[in-house]
């Protein structure tokens, strides 16, 4: 049965799935995401999800299935956001170092303008990995991801600008990290040492210094 043919004429639904169905799917997914990263798996209602999107709670099933097959569908969106946006760099066409650098600063912010994702993720750890660990989507884009630093670390350490002996696991989990600590603890940290960092100017400084960490990390010393 096609969607058109099911949603003919959904109760309480709302118009725009028939002239746009993957615009649907991707409004529930981007307000589904957002729901579940302020009120946690068990905390989200269907009801609330639908109210905030352009269909019914009825056609959410339809795409979905059930509330904890969304929620892993937007944690797999929200991996695959990032992993995207670091495919998008092209970072073959850069020097090892820039490259390194750009890759650095790229998941500094998409991670400082992305709070949703790091508050999914912090919840997906409550859950032990439970939704992540059935994602054969979540494992490729990983995978993929740690292919890619693998082969900019090699180059590195081909042209002598990188030192011999890492792994680029080592250097993913450096990256993330930092910036992952940016985000999770950002009310702790300013409650504690105060919000210098967190203004413009402290972010940018951060993301500096979170470059300028890992290139000390990689380099090869003189």
């Amino acid at each position: 049965m096609a969607v058109e043919d099911f949603a003919a004429a959904p109760k309480g639904g709302k118009t725009g799935w028939k002239q746009d169905p993957e615009g649907v799917r991707a409004d529930i997914l981007a307000t589904a995401l957002a729901e579940f990263a302020e009120s946690g798996l068990s905390g989200a209602r269907m009801d609330e999800i639908a109210a905030k999107t352009r269909t019914s709670k009825r056609m959410i099933y339809y795409y979905f299935g059930s509330k904890n097959e969304l929620y892993q569908k937007a944690l797999e969106e929200s991996y695959r956001a990032v992993r995207s946006g670091e495919e998008a760099l092209e970072l073959d066409h850069l020097d090892p170092v820039s490259a390194l650098k750009r890759l650095t600063e790229f998941t500094f912010t998409h991670h400082r303008e992305n709070p949703n994702f790091i508050r999914l993720v912090m919840i997906e750890n409550i859950h032990k990995g439970q939704y992540l660990a059935q994602s054969d989507t979540i494992k490729n884009l990983n995978r993929a991801a740690i292919a890619n630093l693998d082969a900019l670390y090699e180059r590195g350490v081909k042209t002598g600008v990188f030192r011999e002996g890492l792994s680029p696991l080592r250097i993913h989990w450096l990256i993330s990290a930092i910036s992952f600590f940016n985000v999770s603890n950002a009310t702790t940290f300013s409650l504690l040492f105060g919000s210098e960092l967190y203004g413009d100017l402290g972010q940018k400084t951060a993301c500096q210094d979170a470059s300028d960490a890992v290139l000390n990390f990689v380099r090869a010393q003189p």
